[in-house]
């Protein structure tokens, strides 16, 4: 697994400010790596970890850090840009799009899965409540 810490400098009151964030690779994960790419994006931004207008590495500067080819990268920031995640600034890089409609879509993608998840599990039997009593022992946590 590889982990990397992105940078950001900020001002706040005069002084600088470094943030760190993470992106990690996970070498045993099934999926392929432009896509743990994209997801760890993503929850960057909904965690408001990024936020709307942050600038994020460039592509060829994140391949270095991840050690991969930047055509994966690239991959990944277009899938970030056609989901509405980032957007692109002609020479001057890839930014954070506005994460407020961003939230609001994530979680009809959540709660669209999660009925599938439902009709499949009723299907084979398991009922409602079972579910619910799932839900609430803490066993999806």
């Amino acid at each position: 697994m590889i982990l990397v810490h992105l940078m950001r400098a900020g001002r706040i009151m005069g002084t600088k400010r470094k943030e760190r964030y993470m992106i990690l690779i996970d070498y045993r994960d099934t999926r392929p790596i432009y896509e743990q790419v994209v997801d760890r994006f993503k929850m960057l931004i909904l965690r408001g970890v990024l936020h709307s207008d942050d600038k994020i590495p460039s592509v060829r500067n994140l391949a270095v850090d991840l050690s991969i080819n930047p055509n994966t990268i690239q991959r990944a920031y277009a899938e970030l840009e056609k989901q509405g995640y980032i957007y692109t600034v002609k020479g001057k890089g890839n930014f954070v799009s506005d994460k407020s409609q961003l939230m609001l879509k994530y979680k009809e993608e959540l709660f669209t899965e999660f009925r599938l998840i439902c009709k499949a599990a009723f299907e084979v039997g398991i009922t409602q409540e079972e579910l619910i009593q799932s839900i609430t022992k803490g066993e999806l946590k």
